[in-house]
This record gives structure tokens, sequence and C-alpha cells, in this order.
């Protein structure tokens, strides 16, 4: 059995930010993977945490996904506070990677997580149209490049990514949320089967 840990990284904003499409796709992640025979555990990171219990969870997990709304580019205070405090040496990572005794040993290789995997799952108000495009906000970047902060958090502890779902446009008010869950679901088809 495959052993999948979710965890909800948003944080409440009354009438911006209530949580009800993070939600829907927590849902649907809970489906999918009780569905398709995964151990899940779960983690609300705004309802609180306790460090330890959270540790033993990524040590258990195979997987992680990961859904966040993009707050100003990133993840939500709330959820980086999370990994500041989760993510510890001598449990997520040994060190940096390099070794003074071996020059072949770089920077970022220390990650003590080698064997699992994880997914990211963004819902942000920006256009797709904003992304690969060198005349638009992020420079010509894709939605990986502009969330490498993220990416390069979790590879410093050994993930690999997995590829990323996005949904956009999230307070245009014209969004099809059969749609998209659809979508999201062949995301995770093909990321986790």
């Amino acid at each position: 059995m495959k052993n999948v840990l979710i965890l909800n990284g948003h944080q409440f904003y009354k009438d911006v930010a209530e949580g009800n499409l993070t939600n829907s796709f927590i849902n649907k992640a809970n489906e999918f993977f009780t569905k398709n025979g995964f151990e899940v555990k779960q983690t609300d990171i705004e309802k609180g945490y306790n460090i330890e219990e959270e540790i033993e969870k990524f040590e258990w997990a195979d997987y992680i996904l990961f859904q966040y709304p993009v707050f100003w580019m990133s993840v939500p205070w709330i959820t980086k506070k999370y990994i500041d405090e989760t993510f510890q040496q001598g449990k997520f990572y040994a060190n940096d990677g390099r070794s003074r005794s071996d020059v072949s040993k770089t920077y970022g290789t220390g990650g003590l997580f080698k064997n699992k995997k994880y997914m990211l799952s963004l819902t942000i108000n920006s256009p797709s149209s904003t992304f690969n495009n060198k005349d638009a906000f992020f420079d010509g970047m894709s939605l990986d490049q502009a969330h490498i902060a993220v990416h390069k958090t979790f590879q410093f502890c050994g993930l690999e990514p997995l590829e990323t779902y996005s949904v956009h446009d999230i307070f245009k008010g014209d969004m099809n949320l059969d749609k998209e869950l659809e979508r999201f679901e062949k995301v995770l088809t093909k990321n986790f089967l």
C-alpha cells in the first residue's frame, strides 16, 4: 500500500480566501486516493499541528500532495511558518550536502527523503497566460519557475517533483469547478497511478 500525506496550506481571510475552493480539491484528492487504495493522512496547517507528529507523517509518507492558495507569489505565512518549524535538520535533511573531504558532494544534496515524491496543487488568481510569456508579469517564467522557492524547499529535503496542477483566475467568477476537478483528477492519475 502507498502512503500519501495531504497538506492543506490554506489560510482564512474573510470574503477573500475562505477555503471553499481549497477544500474542494482536498476532498477530491481524498476521494481519489481512498478509491485507489492509498493510505491517507492529512494536515490542515491552519487548524494547528504538532511538530513531532508532522515529522512522523513525512517519514511515513511515500508521497506528499501540497494544496495551497498562492498569496503574494508564494505560500500563506502560516504555511511558511509550518515549513520553518517542521523541516528540521536531522529529520528532513542531514546537512546541506557539501563535504570538505569530497568536493563532488554539492549544495542541496543532503536531503533524507530521497525515495519520496511531492505534487504541488495551486489555486492562483493570475491567468495562465501570465506564464511562459516573456511580455507578461512573470517575464517568461513557467508556473513551476515562478514557484521555485517551494520546489527547492522540497528538493533540498530530497523529494522529487511530480507534475504541478493549478487553477487560475479564481476571482474572475466564471470557473467551472466540476471541469477543474476533472482536470485535477487527470493530473492525480498521471502522477500517482
